[in-house]
């Protein structure tokens, strides 16, 4: 195994990294399963989903952590995505932490949350056939489509789990987030009319096949010679940008673009339908508002797709500890999804969850990692104080014993994290009605 010394570097691009986006999706390096760690082992499920498991072979604390991959765009090869950083296998050094470590590439990419969801509880009941015992403790986290396939279990399979990490996912309204993207397109195509062949609902494959090459550089350009154009997109579209760096509203622009591009026949395959609706839909911030919303088309979404999307959202019910983290300027899933999310479970009446306030920071699943070691802490700690284990009280455990133990094993000072953790339970939301 590789030194601890570059440690949380690769936690936080564990636990928050973004997958999603399309220079990650696209270009992020593939393991290259050459790692001479004899405690990992894979295979493949009868779905034709992989999967990976590494178990420390000495000082295993007992404990599992169950990792669930964002998006990967549908035309790349179905693998383990962004194990590898730098020469640096992260299985390995979530074993130097003490944890046995799983993930599975699922059995396809592009939208595949139903999917996902199934290979990662396969993937969790296959454990104890490798490790030869059933952890003590099992963690599940993950990044955007990882962070809702992280609520899904929650929700679906508490018998599976200990707790959660969700970090930046689309959980509280899923038809919203569809129409988030294709309403991105729909305004940048009227602004930009005859700019990008296709639309909300479709997408030649003219503009995937020649994204870079052409379309990445036509739009950069756009971006650049239209300032007050691109204020406006901005505007009305309601997507994040940095107000003080504006780089970012080109990089906002070429991700949403991306997404449009590269999910949206994907979605109309796997969803029976076209599931983009504006139909009523008044759109305000443009210099004229009345003239927008006469000239842009409307869109029904297909009643089969609409029913189906139902199937991708979260119900808010969960009975085991569930922590959710979202940065503020999120362009890609906005941070409105964990404020939905609150009202979810604060409706259902059968919560345990802890909304980490939402960090002030432009980018998707842009955190720091004495935030992400914060927040794991916080999940550690509820976990333990919720276990069934009689043996253990409150007086046994304590934050400051969690968050020490994680500064012992890392390169992040006892300081840092007490700072960090101090920042995060600032106007907490915890709901806890059990």
């Amino acid at each position: 195994m590789r030194t601890v010394s570059r440690l949380m570097l690769v936690l936080c691009l564990l636990f928050s990294v973004v997958f999603t986006g399309p220079t990650q999706s696209i270009e992020a390096s593939q393991q290259n399963n050459n790692n001479n760690n004899d405690t990992c082992q894979e295979g493949e499920f009868e779905n034709g989903a992989l999967w990976l498991i590494c178990v420390p072979d000495k000082d295993w604390n007992g404990d599992l952590i169950v990792f669930a991959h964002g998006y990967v765009a549908f035309n790349q090869p179905i693998d383990f995505y962004n194990l590898e950083f730098n020469d640096i296998y992260l299985p390995d050094l979530v074993q130097l932490l003490g944890f046995a470590f799983a993930t599975t590439s699922y059995r396809q990419n592009g939208l595949t949350i139903l999917e996902g969801t199934e290979d990662i509880q396969e993937l969790v009941e296959f454990f104890p056939q490798v490790a030869g015992q059933t952890p003590r403790y099992t963690y599940m986290t993950g990044p955007s489509q990882g962070g809702i396939i992280t609520t899904r279990l929650i929700e679906q399979s508490p018998e599976l789990f200990s707790g959660g990490l969700a970090l930046c996912g689309p959980v509280g309204d899923f038809q919203r987030q569809l129409n988030y993207i294709g309403d991105f397109r729909l305004l940048f195509d009227y602004f930009f009319p005859n700019t990008l062949p296709g639309g909300p609902t479709a997408v030649p494959a003219e503009l995937i096949d020649n994204w870079e090459t052409v379309y990445v550089p036509l739009i950069k350009q756009l971006v650049a010679d239209n300032p007050d154009k691109m204020e406006q997109l901005i505007r009305v579209s309601g997507a994040a940008v940095d107000p003080n760096d504006p780089i970012t509203i080109e990089a906002t622009t070429l991700k949403l673009l991306w997404y449009n591009a590269f999910t949206t026949n994907d979605a109309v395959e796997k969803l029976n339908g076209n599931p983009y609706d504006n139909v009523g839909r008044q759109y305000a911030g443009s210099d004229n508002d009345t003239l927008l919303n006469q000239s842009v088309p409307r869109f029904a979404a297909d009643p089969a797709a609409r029913a189906e999307v139902q199937r991708y959202e979260t119900t808010g019910k969960v009975t085991k500890p569930l922590v959710m983290m979202h940065t503020s300027g999120d362009e890609i899933i906005p941070s409105w999804h964990q404020d939905n999310y609150v009202n979810k479970v604060q409706v259902s009446g059968d919560g345990y969850f802890h909304a980490i306030p939402v960090i002030k920071r432009y980018g998707h699943c842009q955190f720091k990692v004495p935030e992400i070691l914060a927040a794991l802490a916080i999940l550690v700690f509820e976990v333990t104080l919720s276990s069934n284990d009689s043996s253990i009280t409150v007086n046994d455990v304590t934050m400051y014993d969690v968050l020490r133990d994680f500064s012992d094993k890392s390169d992040v000072s006892m300081r840092e994290l007490i700072q960090a953790h101090g920042q995060l339970q600032q106007k907490s939301t915890v709901v806890a009605t059990r």
